[in-house]
């Protein structure tokens, strides 16, 4: 497989291998496998909260309430002197 780079990233690259003493196709390698396993990672977490709303096991919170809990929340920390 072929990989194109701009040549800042290809850069980046020469010199990590040059600093580590690794060959560039086994850093990218790694780098690529990290990449997706972060993807499956997050779909997989995306999947199961889907699965979560879908079944009921937990409810959309709306805007407005995220906003007034929030809101809420400094007031009170507002109201609470400092060092309590």
């Amino acid at each position: 497989m072929e990989v194109h780079l701009t040549p800042e990233t290809e850069k980046k690259l020469k010199d990590l291998s040059t600093q580590s003493g690794r060959g560039t196709d086994d850093l990218v390698e790694d780098a690529m496998a990290g990449y997706f396993d972060e993807v499956l990672h997050a779909r997989e977490m995306l999947d199961s909260r889907y699965d979560d709303l879908k079944s009921g096991r937990v409810k959309l919170v709306s805007r407005n309430e995220v906003l007034t809990h929030f809101r809420e929340k400094s007031d009170a920390a507002r109201r609470t002197p400092s060092g309590s």
